[in-house]
């Protein structure tokens, strides 16, 4: 088995992690897009992809160098074993391109097509970058990779995918008049763990372009990855890029640009937003709310059951809230339950006190222990990843779930523990918290959190605290009495149409 093809394992579809191939209609026009044209003389212009795969890009640029050497009468063999370089990990795959392109009429050596990864790999300096780098969750990164590029590139933040580094490796070997151009996930634009790239390419390079096209299917099978093409050169920063949003491969060519402001730090998310804030809206936390994520256990089948008022002491139970009980805008708890093993001081409880519960958690020993959270304290096995603070359950709080299609987003009162899937409000009264909800609902909100996150399939938006935190909404003190009454009639009834016309004027006269 060749180590290399499955050095970040395998997809559900069979493939593996980052091969997901571009349409040849979106190579074509990213092509066009950086000039390397066969109608233009490319004998001495130098490209390179830094992870080639089985050769869209290449095999297209070989063609393109035949192209031109018969209008500029120039040896294509020679052009392309000087200026081409190409990398991929897998032999089969560079197999693969090397035949493809020997088919066209030209030999390619193994400088220009290299078997490694390019992200390890010394690059020369070239014209232009362009290609399709891997995309690579953080979770499916191997440790010692995560641990290279954290010393390697200043990018690789937070949760990173593996396609930041890239970045910062493709484009530190384009020439002073080069140009880079990737199809990409768009998550980085807006994420945080594409904060630190943002910065790099706002304070160094110049963002010329970005395609968005997440609605559209960029590759050669159906995949979720919201992909974007971005144009950077490496001359001086601009304070303006030109932004297209394309609904299909088809409109690629015809489809006009808008220009919008590039931000003056490295926060892009105001550039994609369409909304025009004011000095009368606030973020959720100026408002004294507080946001937080429901608890992660480590073993959520252990100390998440419906089985747990059988099996362990009541004191140590509380009612979990799951995703699964919000759906289709009905609230109905499936009656599972959270074991707290901790006392209200955050210190872990002694399984001495509790023998029903050290009996049932002794039963896992095994598998509790063999956690990472575990083995870096054995003597505290039975913790769990987050410290559960039972009077949490207490506050009422808003619930939001982290992928849902419901229009109407529920408040508790004061029952449940919210589990991992959950996203929660709280600090403030449950009448405000409704007031809060109502204004989440709110079409002014909604396109907010379009334009700084991405949808999942059937267009729903994700509420992720790192999105949560940028959203702006109308002082909730300043709204008028009877407002409020009339935001709280909508909101028990679940009326979108009457919120959004009533938050529309809400907002405008505050502005």
């Amino acid at each position: 088995m060749n180590t290399n093809r499955l050095k970040y394992g395998l997809r559900t579809s069979g493939s593996q992690h980052g091969d997901v191939f571009t349409s040849p209609e979106v190579v074509s026009y990213m092509l066009d897009k950086v000039n390397y044209s066969g109608d233009l003389d490319l004998r001495h212009v130098r490209i390179t992809e830094p992870a080639c795969g089985e050769g869209e890009f290449v095999v297209e640029i070989a063609k393109r160098i035949i192209h031109s050497s018969k209008q500029f009468n120039f040896d294509a063999q020679e052009a392309f074993q000087l200026n081409v370089r190409a990398y991929d990990i897998d032999p089969t795959k560079i197999e693969k391109c090397r035949r493809r392109i020997l088919e066209l009429g030209i030999t390619p050596s193994e400088l220009n097509i290299q078997m490694g990864d390019s992200l390890r790999m010394p690059m020369e300096k070239t014209d232009i970058v362009i290609g399709n780098p891997p995309y690579i969750r953080y979770e499916n990164i191997p440790y010692d990779m995560i641990d290279y590029c954290r010393y390697t590139f200043q990018t690789f933040h937070y949760r990173s995918d593996l396609y930041i580094p890239f970045y910062e490796k493709t484009l530190s070997i384009i020439n002073p008049d080069g140009i880079h151009c990737f199809i990409c996930s768009n998550r980085w634009l807006k994420n945080e763990y594409g904060k630190k790239l943002r910065q790099l390419i706002a304070s160094k390079y110049h963002l010329c372009e970005i395609i968005n096209l997440e609605r559209t299917n960029a590759f050669q099978e159906n995949v979720l990855a919201y992909p974007a093409i971005t144009v950077i050169a490496a001359n001086k920063p601009a304070k303006t890029f030109d932004y297209v949003d394309c609904p299909s491969v088809e409109d690629l060519t015809t489809i006009k640009s808008s220009q919008r402001r590039m931000p003056e730090d490295s926060d892009w998310s105001p550039a994609f937003n369409p909304i025009c804030y004011n000095n009368h809206l606030y973020n959720i936390e100026q408002q004294g709310f507080k946001i937080g994520i429901g608890v992660a256990t480590g073993a959520d089948s252990i100390f998440i059951s419906s089985e747990l008022p059988h099996l362990v002491e009541s004191e140590l139970i509380l009612r979990g809230i799951n995703a699964r009980d919000l759906r289709g805008d009905c609230f109905k708890w499936r009656g599972e339950y959270l074991l707290n093993p901790y006392k209200p001081d955050g210190s872990l409880i002694n399984l001495d006190d509790y023998p029903r519960a050290s009996a049932y958690l002794q039963s896992f020993r095994e598998k509790l222990s063999s956690r990472h959270i575990a083995k870096n304290s054995p003597s505290l096995w039975y913790r769990t990843i987050d410290k559960i603070k039972s009077n949490l359950v207490s506050q009422p709080k808003v619930l939001l779930p982290d992928m849902s299609g419901n229009s109407f987003i529920f408040v508790d009162d004061g029952n449940y523990y919210p589990l991992h899937n959950i996203y929660y409000i709280t600090g403030r009264s449950s009448t405000e918290l409704r007031i809060l909800a109502a204004l989440l609902m709110s079409k002014f909100v909604r396109d907010q959190l379009a334009a700084i996150t991405n949808n999942m399939n059937g267009g729903f938006p994700r509420w992720q605290s790192q999105h949560l935190r940028k959203l702006q909404i109308p002082l909730i003190e300043s709204i008028t009495s009877d407002d409020r009454q009339e935001i709280l009639f909508y909101y028990n009834h679940n009326d979108i149409a009457g919120l959004n016309q009533l938050i529309d004027t809400i907002i405008a006269k505050a502005s």
